[in-house]
């Protein structure tokens, strides 16, 4: 199954209530980036603190384009922390950092407009 990334793009096909709730999406604080240069496209490498119950978690992450290294520490994001352990280049991505394309294709990162606590679950 190929998703696409255009706005234009036709829902994807019907699934159960059940099915969305396997998918386990957190809010994490960004603790640490690094550039990550090994990587296809312009990447960071992102420590994340998902809160006492899960963690910190490794993320690679596409969003050199929009984001500044400096400015992501501290900033809250979600991911999808349920998925197993990916090999990116030379780095394990832990979690799946999740992102909306701009008009560009890059990722906007997705985040909550309020501070929420780490390790709060999308619903």
């Amino acid at each position: 199954m190929h998703l696409s990334h255009a706005p234009d793009a036709p829902a994807a096909e019907e699934i159960a209530f059940d099915d969305f709730l396997k998918v386990d999406i957190r809010v994490g604080t960004i603790v640490e980036a690094e550039d990550f240069p090994e990587a296809r496209k312009p990447s960071y490498r992102l420590r994340i603190d998902f809160g006492p119950a899960i963690g910190v978690k490794k993320s690679c992450a596409q969003i050199a384009a929009n984001y500044a290294i400096g400015e992501l520490p501290g900033r809250q994001v979600a991911a999808v922390i349920n998925f197993p352990p990916r090999q990116i280049g030379t780095a394990m991505s832990e979690v799946l950092t999740l992102g909306f394309a701009d008009n560009a294709g890059e990722v906007v990162l997705f985040a909550p407009d309020v501070h929420v606590p780490n390790g709060a679950r999308l619903f």
